[in-house]
């Protein structure tokens, strides 16, 4: 798994932490030239893509685009519908993966899209559909490894694979590993703590998330939809939420974790560009956050 040594080398930022998203009407998208300098003023050395169309396609000049601000690739999100016997995901994953070779990047971050935009419902898979899911996450984590890369999958509000019965589901009945993401677990009611601990040979990448925790029970009993509540500030900085970071993070400290801790405080900006330092503001709090806790 490509890492750094150093602690704070293994720590990386996302484009969503300044509220770029793929969800069409997501809030106000901010440059990928503000995005990546305010990372690079922060002292990041390293970033997740982001969304389709936030750096270039071509994959050289994806990878050049982050050069410019000293920036390393870990890789990304790709949401993928995998359920579908109909439709071959390997193709996007493929074009992919093309990018993440030709920036230096090693990680493919694949969410179980339920095939609608965004993350405010999902339908309930039959036995077949599940069958076919479970197979295509062994066909691409095979196929990403043949290229070099790691695969992870990641529980997220709103696809497929969210709570903890699914991923016990995907545990039981595929070899693929995990993306553990502390906030989307925690707003589905799952303890990622717990499933790290229990699963640390599938923990492949890790994004940090802290969830203000009456929003996220209200999202979890349908009071409120995943897309009003992040706005209201579902997502907090890091150690002032509900989620127990430090203790995950000392959990994969302590058991031979060397991956990548990427910083995602999910952010929607709804009334366009912010005044004065906007986003960065609470990513260095993240970020002293998670150097504090790896020092």
């Amino acid at each position: 798994m490509p890492a750094s040594p150093s602690s704070v080398d293994r720590i990386a930022g996302a484009p969503i932490s300044w509220g770029v998203c793929e969800v069409p009407g997501w809030g106000y998208q901010l440059p990928a030239e503000q995005v990546l300098a305010d990372m690079h003023e922060l002292g990041l050395t390293a970033t997740e893509f982001g969304p389709e169309g936030f750096l270039p396609d071509a994959p050289a000049e994806k990878a050049a685009f982050l050069a410019r601000y000293d920036l390393r690739a870990v890789g990304g999100f790709v949401p993928v519908v995998l359920h579908d016997e109909s439709h071959d995901p390997l193709p996007e994953v493929d074009a992919y993966i093309d990018a993440c070779i030709a920036a230096g990047a090693g990680v493919v971050v694949l969410a179980a899209a339920t095939g609608a935009d965004g993350y405010d419902a999902r339908p309930v898979l039959s036995d077949v559909q599940w069958k076919t899911l479970l197979g295509n996450l062994d066909r691409l984590s095979d196929h990403t490894a043949s290229r070099g890369l790691v695969a992870a999958l990641h529980p997220h509000i709103g696809t497929l694979v969210e709570n903890a019965a699914d991923v016990q589901r995907v545990l039981d009945g595929s070899k693929v590993g995990f993306c553990i993401d502390t906030g989307h677990l925690v707003a589905a009611g799952a303890d990622p703590v717990a499933i790290t601990l229990a699963n640390l040979d599938r923990v492949k990448h890790v994004h940090l998330k802290d969830v203000d925790g009456e929003l996220a029970v209200r999202v979890q009993n349908g009071e409120i939809a995943f897309s009003d509540a992040v706005p209201q500030g579902l997502w907090t900085v890091l150690g002032t939420g509900s989620v127990d970071v430090r203790a995950m993070i000392d959990a994969l400290e302590g058991n031979g974790y060397t991956g990548w801790y990427v910083l995602e405080q999910d952010l929607m900006l709804k009334n366009g560009a912010p005044e004065g330092e906007g986003p960065k503001v609470d990513v260095r709090r993240c970020y002293d956050f998670v150097k504090d806790a790896l020092a």
